[in-house]
Formats: structure tokens, C-alpha cells, sequence
């Protein structure tokens, strides 16, 4: 099913320079790796969390797992700069949740602040690469961007949160 117009429509009104990646079905950011050939350290997995009760996106390479606390710690200095208030808790949101709040499906999360009206944090890891692979809202196709347009006009928080897979 092709990315909805919405999603589109977003990317061309931000003059987003992007490719849509066609793949079979996927259901994880390490399985659109391994189909599409690429470094897995190049697709974003994009996991929505609650920290207390505000959602937000944490994206950080297929190959890496979260570390909550990690990004507990990111998201607590980054309140404390624009003066927030510091998390206690943070957690996966449900996924009821998220098919009532965010565009396309279970897993498949485009995450553009812009059009999920939610804050982005990003991982520094996927920094070092030139493009990376986002979620389309579908599981047979991702978007793929430069990392610098990305973080210039997403403009996500930044820093260190993601774990080598066990």
C-alpha cells in the first residue's frame, strides 16, 4: 500500500529531498535492513515512549537497542534547559494509544515532529551516517532522507541512548 498523501504532502512541504523505499513487508527497522541490503546502523528504528504523561519518539539505529534510562537522562537535561519539569518514568506506549494518536501503522511510525505533533529525540549513532531509512507509516515501503536535512528541519534532541543488541 503506498505511503498516505498526508505523509507526502508533509515531506514535499517541507522541501524534504527523499527517496520512497519499496520492500517486502517488514514489521522491524533489522528486518527492512536485511531486506534492503544496507547497514543496519542506516535504519532508524522509531519507538514511541512515554516519559510520565508526554509521548514522544526515540530513534535509534536497527542495529542498537534503547537504553531507557539513557534517554530518561537525555530528555531530563534537555527539560531542565528549557525549564520543564525533570521525568520520573518512562515506558513504551500502548499501542491502543498509538493507533488512535499517530498516522499509519503499529510500528511503521514516520517520525517527523512536524507531522506527529511530538517531540523527536534522536540517537547520536545515527548521526554519522549520510542517509538514513525512516518509517513510512506502511510496513512495504521507508523514506529515505539525509541526515542533515533531517536534523535541520525535524530539529530532534539529540544525545546517547542507544545499547549494543546482546
Amino acid at each position: 500500500m503506498p505511503i498516505s498523501k498526508k505523509i507526502t504532502d508533509y515531506l514535499n512541504k517541507n522541501k524534504y529531498k527523499y527517496e520512497i523505499i519499496e520492500h517486502r513487508t517488514t514489521y522491524t527497522a533489522w528486518d527492512t535492513a536485511q531486506t534492503e541490503k544496507v547497514k543496519p546502523q542506516e535504519v532508524a528504528k522509531a519507538l514511541v515512549m512515554k516519559a510520565d504523561n508526554d509521548y514522544l519518539v526515540a530513534l535509534v539505529p536497527s542495529n542498537k537497542n534503547l537504553d531507557k534510562k539513557g534517554l530518561l537522562k537525555v530528555i531530563n537535561v534537555w527539560k531542565k534547559k528549557s525549564g520543564g519539569k525533570a521525568c520520573k518514568k518512562i515506558d513504551f506506549a500502548k499501542e491502543a494509544w498509538m493507533k488512535k494518536n499517530l498516522p499509519g501503522k503499529v510500528g511503521a511510525t514516520p517520525p517527523f515532529a512536524g507531522l506527529i505533533n511530538l517531540g523527536v529525540y534522536i540517537d547520536n549513532a545515527l548521526k554519522k551516517n549520510k542517509k538514513i531509512y525512516l518509517g513510512s507509516g506502511e510496513y512495504t515501503e521507508s523514506v529515505r532522507v539525509s541526515v542533515s536535512q533531517y536534523l535541520k528541519i525535524e530539529k530532534p534532541v539529540m544525545g546517547n541512548f542507544s545499547v549494543k543488541k546482546n
